[in-house]
């Protein structure tokens, strides 16, 4: 009796040796290990030493010691820290709106394809980003002044006096006008770039079924670039807290109205290297990336939500 081969398909592969699989393992190690290196060097390496200068402090006798938590104790009863948290949420929540809202109405109206030149106003409405912020915030210092600059000019030209966009009362405004101005073309941009990726066929469909500019943004557009919007919206909330330059920039035009605790950022590095509080700035450095980061996550959840 002629006993028959068993198929070729269903003959078992020879095992690979050990050291080849071994060695095709560490291949992606090798394509990631430089990321994962400068991603350590550059990101985990200074949080953990933050980390680590938290929980010391300097005193006048016995030199630097460890205390542990009661870095994070005093900034937690820190007037000043919690006046600076207080007027950069009250940024937030009023700038943020506004900028978002009105590089929304922009990329829409882009969009639309009914605007004349759009070419010409998206790459005019994007400049500003371009500008480096220290450049900007000079340049808006500048025309603030009431002395030198555009609003003293106006007020010299007509014989009237305008307020003083550098004043105590106005000055949080004045830097939200500068920020608005560097970040709406850069936010109109993800908005833009998110519209145009949605189907033509739900177009279509609107246009079959009647609907109108209104109702296509309502229904269509919004809803479909709400991953832009949430992530815009993340990038605004941690830009917002890390405010630091503008303030900085505009501080010797008005010290009065600008202090070294204007912002958290500002404050620890005033703390940092005015005071010389290393430890102390370290901790109220990492309280507010804690913060940050809630409230970025928070945002996402609730913005990534199905039905939200």
């Amino acid at each position: 009796m002629t006993t028959l081969e068993p198929p070729v398909a269903a003959k078992r592969a020879p095992a690979r040796p050990a050291a080849k699989r071994d060695r095709r393992s560490w291949t992606g190690w090798g394509f990631i290990g430089p990321f994962v290196a400068v991603f350590a060097l550059v990101f985990l390496a200074p949080i953990g030493y933050s980390i680590y200068l938290s929980l010391f402090r300097d005193q006048l006798i016995g030199g630097t010691s460890f205390v542990g938590l009661d870095n994070y104790t005093q900034a937690l009863k820190d007037d000043q820290f919690w006046d600076s948290l207080t007027r950069v949420s009250l940024f937030l929540a009023i700038q943020v709106p506004i900028m978002l809202g009105i590089a929304l109405l922009i990329a829409l109206a882009l969009d639309s394809g009914r605007l004349f030149g759009k070419d010409f106003f998206r790459i005019t409405i994007f400049l500003p980003y371009a500008v480096p912020a220290v450049v900007a915030t000079l340049m808006w210092g500048f025309m603030y002044g009431t002395k030198y600059g555009l609003v003293g000019d106006i007020n010299s030209a007509f014989d009237v006096t305008l307020p003083d966009p550098l004043s105590s009362d106005l000055v949080l405004a004045s830097i939200g006008n500068i920020v608005t101005w560097e970040f709406i073309g850069y936010n109109m941009l993800i908005f833009y770039s998110a519209l145009r990726v949605i189907p033509l066929s739900l177009y279509e469909a609107a246009e079959i079924d009647g609907a109108g500019q209104f109702r296509v943004i309502a229904s269509i557009k919004l809803p479909a670039i709400r991953g832009a919007l949430v992530i815009a919206t993340i990038f605004s909330i941690i830009g917002s807290f890390q405010l630091f330059n503008e303030p900085a920039i505009l501080r010797p035009l008005a010290r009065n109205a600008i202090t070294t605790d204007f912002t958290p950022n500002f404050y620890t590095y005033s703390l940092s290297f005015n005071g010389q509080q290393h430890n102390y700035s370290a901790a109220v450095a990492i309280i507010m990336g804690l913060i940050t980061m809630v409230i970025a996550y928070v945002v996402q959840l609730r913005g990534m939500r199905k039905g939200a």
